[in-house]
C-alpha cells in the first residue's frame, strides 16, 4: 500500500475516533452511555463501509446514506446536544456520493448537515460548537478518503504499466533473439555444411570458411549480449555485404543495388532485420542460384526488394513463419508493410515498405 493511502487511511481512523470520544463523553452524563454507545456502532459501521466500497454504481449503496441520515437527526430528540458532532459524518458520507455523482446540489446538502440542526425549536438538543464545525469534519474526512482512493488508482495503473513494460520488454526480447541469433544459427550451420563439403573436396578454402565461422561464432556471442541488454547495434551497410558473402560461400550469385543513403535509425534497424529474414529465408527454404537486393527510394518511401529462384513449391501467403510475423510487427509500428509474391517459375519476391521520417 502507498503512503498516500496509509495517510488516508490513518486520517480516517482518527476523524471517527475524534467524533466518537466527545460523544461518548457528552452521554456519559445522560445515563444513556449504552444506548448510545450501540447507536453510535451501528452509525460508524454504516459510515466506513459506504465511504471505503468501490460502488458497483457510480452513487454506490446510496440507501446507506439514507439510514446514515435517520440515525443522525431522530436520535438528537434522545440523546440531546452530545449526539451533534455525528453530524460531520453524515456530512462526509454525502460529499463521497457527491463526488461519485458529480452533484452540486449533493455538496450543499453535505455543508448544511450541520447547519440545519441549528433550527431546531430546543437549543438544549444542539451543540452549537460541533453544528458549525461539522461542514469542515465533512470536508477533510472527504479530502482523506478523495486522497485514499487516489492513491489506490495511482497503484493500480503503476502495476499496468509495470506489466505492459515487462510484457513489451519479453516481446522485444523474443523478437531479437528470433531475428538476430536465429539468423546467426542458421548461417552457422550452413557454414558448417559448407566445410564439411569442402573438406571432403580437400578444396582449399576449406581453412577460410572455418576461419569466417569462427568469426560468426564470435558475432553470435555480440549478438546475445546485445539482445539481452536491449543495444542496437546493426549496420544495413554491413548487413548488406555479409548478405553477399554469405549468398556466394552458398554458391548463390547475388546482385546488390543500393541507391539512398542516411537513413533514419528506426528505418535502418527496421530494414536490417529484414534483409536478414529475407537472406535467411533464401538460404533455408530455396535453392536459389541467383539472389538480387534491391535498396531504392521514391517520394519519401524506402523500399528492400530481394528477388531470387528455386522456389519448390510456390510459397503461400499463408504460410509466414514467427520471422515474418516480427518483421510486419517492426515494419507496420513505422507505417510500413511487407509485400511477397511467387511465381510458377520459382521466383520469389519479397519487399519491405518504410517510410523515411525527418
Amino acid at each position: 500500500m502507498s503512503t498516500s493511502s496509509w495517510v488516508g487511511g490513518l486520517g480516517l481512523v482518527a476523524g471517527v475516533i475524534g467524533l466518537t470520544v466527545p460523544v461518548q463523553v457528552g452521554l456519559a452524563g445522560s445515563g444513556m452511555a449504552l444506548e448510545g454507545a450501540a447507536t453510535l456502532l451501528v452509525l460508524i459501521g454504516l459510515h466506513v463501509r459506504f465511504v471505503l466500497e468501490t460502488p458497483v454504481r457510480r452513487a454506490g449503496s446510496w440507501w446507506i446514506v439514507a439510514v446514515q441520515a435517520w440515525l443522525t437527526y431522530v436520535p438528537l430528540t434522545v440523546f440531546g446536544a452530545a449526539w451533534t458532532p455525528v453530524c460531520g459524518l453524515l456530512a462526509g458520507a454525502l460529499l463521497v456520493m457527491a463526488g461519485r455523482l458529480r452533484s452540486i446540489v449533493l455538496a450543499v446538502l453535505a455543508l448544511a448537515c450541520g447547519l440545519v440542526v441549528l433550527a431546531a425549536p430546543a437549543p438544549s438538543l444542539v451543540h452549537h460548537g460541533w453544528a458549525l464545525v461539522s461542514p469542515l469534519v465533512g470536508l477533510v474526512e472527504y479530502a482523506l478518503v478523495t486522497l485514499a482512493a487516489r492513491a489506490r488508482e495511482l497503484g493500480k495503473e503503476r502495476t499496468e504499466v509495470m506489466r505492459k513494460a515487462v510484457e513489451l520488454e519479453r516481446r522485444r526480447f523474443t523478437r531479437d533473439l528470433h531475428d538476430l541469433v536465429g539468423h546467426r544459427l542458421t548461417v552457422l550451420v550452413l557454414k558448417a555444411q559448407l566445410v564439411q563439403r569442402l573438406v571432403a573436396e580437400e578444396d582449399k578454402r576449406a581453412g577460410d570458411e572455418v576461419s569466417q565461422t569462427l568469426e560468426l561464432l564470435r558475432s553470435l556471442s555480440a549478438d546475445v549480449r546485445a539482445v539481452a541488454h536491449g543495444l542496437r547495434s546493426s549496420s544495413l551497410a554491413a548487413e548488406l555485404g555479409s548478405a553477399r558473402t554469405l549468398l556466394e560461400s552458398a554458391r548463390v550469385r547475388c546482385q546488390i543495388k543500393v541507391s539512398c543513403r542516411d537513413l533514419p535509425e528506426d528505418v535502418e534497424e527496421a530494414l536490417t532485420h529484414a534483409l536478414r529474414e529475407g537472406v535467411t529465408n533464401v538460404l533455408r527454404h530455396a535453392e536459389a542460384r541467383q539472389c538480387s537486393i534491391h535498396l531504392l527510394e521514391r517520394d519519401q518511401m524506402v523500399r528492400l526488394t530481394i528477388r531470387n529462384d528455386g522456389v519448390r513449391p510456390p510459397r503461400r501467403p499463408g504460410d509466414a513463419g514467427q520471422g515474418l510475423l516480427n518483421l510486419a510487427e517492426r515494419v507496420s509500428s513505422l507505417g510500413g508493410w511487407l509485400e511477397a509474391t511467387s511465381s510458377r517459375t520459382g521466383q520469389f519476391t519479397f519487399s519491405v515498405y518504410a517510410p523515411r521520417k525527418k
